[in-house]
């Protein structure tokens, strides 16, 4: 789907490419940030974060704007955007009822992930020259309940390639959320040498790559990045920010109100020591940093480890702690929840 054709010899990774643009797009226009993505040949896994405050917060002509970017839209706001004054006042309330259905759109996962996988299968089927299906099914989703859930999903998302034997780091993790922080923190951070350079070394800049996940050849891009020794650096601790993650946008100018509770350089030495551990099966492959980061979030090595390795099949709708997993089968009339018992 997204890989080699093992009957035909032909490669389909600029898929791959396809998802992630069009998870960057409609991050852009819903109100939904996200946080960790992974590509694979023949499926994706997301961590999504909706922000439904920054959607009560637009016009409504910003919902319509919005919303008309993805879909036709419908005849009475078409009048309502042209000849609103000319409207009667039930127009008016049909049409406003209209666009708060859209808002309500643009905070939906469901709605998000139709335009994601809808658009990829007409792009595939286009490019093969048939009709049907693309994707086996509509999607899975478990909600997290609490930053320990966040964190361990974005590291079991990350480390997808390094699970299924494809990549040995994450540089060479293509199409994942940490790869795109690593490359997007050396991108600023070139481009912060080059504007600080006077205008007479301008004229000197063929020596720096613009890095930019956008680009289709990412193998290049690494191989100019090696070159430049940028990676190298970028992954040193002490080179990479203090401060806390933010969630990957469609925009570099969004107005992101929260962060994800850990810093890119503790994010990053967990995952890189994370993954040597599931490669080579060896907890001694975990340092100290990266314990106290394991503990910090509630976990022993050896319970981390199988939650990153087994994420998905450890839990079922909802993941989080015993007391948040607890308080939610209580509100749902539910005896427990599957996953409930992993952490006692």
């Amino acid at each position: 789907m997204c890989g080699d054709d093992h009957e035909t010899g032909e490669n389909f990774d600029h898929r791959k490419q396809w998802l992630v643009s069009r998870l960057r797009f409609l991050s852009y226009v819903h109100a939904i940030d996200i946080c960790a993505y992974a590509v694979m040949s023949n499926h994706y896994h997301v961590v999504l974060h909706v922000d439904k405050s920054r959607a009560e917060d637009w016009t409504l002509d910003e919902v319509v704007e919005r919303w008309l970017q993805l879909y036709k839209g419908d005849k009475l706001i078409q009048k309502w955007i042209a000849f609103r004054s000319e409207m009667s006042k039930a127009e008016l309330q049909k049409a406003e009822e209209i666009i708060e259905q859209w808002r309500e759109r643009l905070t939906s996962i469901s709605w998000f992930m139709r335009g994601v996988n809808e658009t990829i299968a007409r792009m595939a089927n286009e490019e093969d020259n048939c009709k049907g299906r693309f994707w086996e099914g509509r999607f899975k989703s478990q909600a997290l309940l609490d930053e320990q859930a966040l964190l361990t999903c974005m590291a079991y998302v990350d480390l997808n390639p390094v699970r299924a034997g494809v990549a040995n780091d994450l540089i060479d993790s293509d199409f994942t959320s940490i790869q795109q922080r690593i490359f997007d923190f050396v991108n600023n951070k070139a481009k912060a040498e080059i504007n600080s350079k006077s205008e007479e070394e301008s004229d000197n800049q063929d020596n720096i790559t613009d890095v930019k996940l956008t680009k289709r050849n990412q193998k290049r891009i690494q191989s100019k990045l090696q070159k430049q020794q940028k990676v190298e650096q970028a992954l040193q601790l002490d080179a990479l920010p203090k401060a806390d993650i933010k969630p990957l946008h469609g925009s570099l100018h969004a107005d992101i109100t929260y962060a994800i509770p850990i810093t890119l350089a503790d994010y990053s030495e967990l995952v890189e020591s994370t993954g040597r551990c599931i490669r080579d099966g060896k907890r001694s492959f975990i340092p100290d940093i990266s314990q106290n980061i394991i503990h910090a979030l509630g976990f022993n090595p050896e319970q981390w480890i199988t939650h990153v390795k087994n994420f998905s099949s450890l839990y079922a709708t909802n993941v989080g702690s015993v007391e948040i997993l607890k308080a939610k089968s209580r509100r749902s009339n539910k005896c427990w929840y599957k996953g409930i018992g992993l952490m006692s």
